[in-house]
């Protein structure tokens, strides 16, 4: 069953309820898809009344915010075994080279590694343990990590409703033009973060290349 299929028998409480939850898991450190979650429940609110967008944007926020805080507690707790441990229960996510590359970006970016982390697939699972291990100073993460869980979660959750809403207008009244409006907005969005993931990767084997095949 696709995902917006599930989500459209459930409850509107236990959506916001499931988001937060499952946001607040990733942002922990355990690699869950919390990122295709918000963006399916959004994209449903804006088809759906019964689901609030501010409700849905908050609790996404409050998950983002509290599951990177107990990451961070657990990382300053557990220090380097703990990614050790990781690195064994889920290689694929917390390989070597993995810690290594999210390691030399938060030495390099400090504060900002956890703010632009959120946008990130593998630095949102890494920001809250990684910064706890590094013994980054709390005031400092706390502050990073409320403003971009603000940003990315409700951020996030405004533009695809409002995206929802007007392409949701477009198919009722020209059907095909919205099918092809969406269909490239979707190519554009997967090209623009190809190209990003590219440049990013680009950085940081300049930046510490012996981690890369390591990461691969």
């Amino acid at each position: 069953m696709h995902v917006q299929e599930w989500l459209e028998a459930v409850p509107a409480v236990s959506i916001y309820a499931m988001v937060g939850l499952v946001i607040g898991l990733e942002s922990l450190g355990i690699p869950l898809p919390g990122e295709i979650i918000l963006v399916s429940s959004a994209l449903l609110a804006s088809q759906h009344g019964e689901i609030n967008p501010l409700i849905l944007g908050t609790c996404a926020t409050v998950g983002a915010v509290v599951g990177d805080s107990i990451g961070y507690a657990i990382g300053r707790k557990g220090g380097r075994p703990l990614l050790a441990w990781l690195g064994k229960k889920f290689p694929r996510h917390f390989s070597e080279g993995h810690i290594a590359t999210a390691e030399r970006s938060f030495e390099k970016w400090g504060m900002w590694a956890v703010f632009f982390g959120r946008f990130i697939a593998l630095l949102r699972i890494f920001a809250g343990p990684l910064a706890g291990v590094l013994h980054m100073p709390y005031w400092k993460f706390l502050i990073a990590n409320v403003l971009g869980g603000i940003l990315w979660a409700g951020g996030t959750t405004a533009v695809i409703y409002y995206v929802g809403v007007v392409a949701e207008s477009w198919l009722k009244r020209f059907s095909w033009l919205g099918l092809v409006a969406a269909v490239l907005i979707g190519l554009t969005s997967m090209l623009v973060l190809k190209r990003k993931a590219r440049k990013m990767e680009g950085v940081v084997r300049e930046a510490d290349p012996e981690t890369v095949p390591a990461a691969e």
